[in-house]
């Protein structure tokens, strides 16, 4: 007689993506803060740069739609980087209703420093390269999906 199996629980936490993702955001974060604390960065600081490093100058408003933040949560973000020196802040000459942030001197030679972040996050997770690229694309296709 073959035993049958019942159906997994489609309420169980550990198969919710939800937890997973939440899970591995904080432990990923984790990884970060020990790198960004001697740069006198947060990771959500880390994030401005980064775009910053990309595209600078930008409006509030492109920075705050090219990291999916809103006006809140990224005001003080700048504010907070702007008292470190490492951005500044002023009125779009063309709009004066446009704030543009962009990278102080300061801000622009913290990017060297940066650079060493991207591979020590690969090294302390102990996830190959071509597995965190393809998990990226996988996640990317949720952020789309579910966006």
């Amino acid at each position: 007689m073959a035993t049958q199996t019942l159906p997994e629980d489609p309420l169980a936490l550990e198969q919710q993506v939800c937890f997973a993702l939440s899970i591995a955001s904080r432990s990923v974060l984790g990884v970060y803060r020990p790198l960004l604390e001697p740069m006198g960065l947060t990771h959500p600081q880390y994030l401005v740069m980064l775009a910053l490093w990309q595209h600078e100058p930008l409006s509030v408003k492109d920075l705050g739609a090219l990291l999916q933040l809103d006006s809140g949560t990224l005001s003080p973000l700048v504010k907070r980087l702007e008292a470190s020196g490492l951005v500044s802040r002023r009125r779009d000459a063309r709009d004066e209703r446009l704030m543009t942030v962009s990278l102080t001197d300061r801000g622009r030679a913290l990017r060297a420093e940066a650079e060493r972040i991207p591979g020590q996050v690969v090294q302390r997770l102990g996830i190959e390269l071509s597995e965190l690229r393809e998990l990226h694309q996988a996640l990317t296709r949720v952020i789309a999906a579910a966006g």
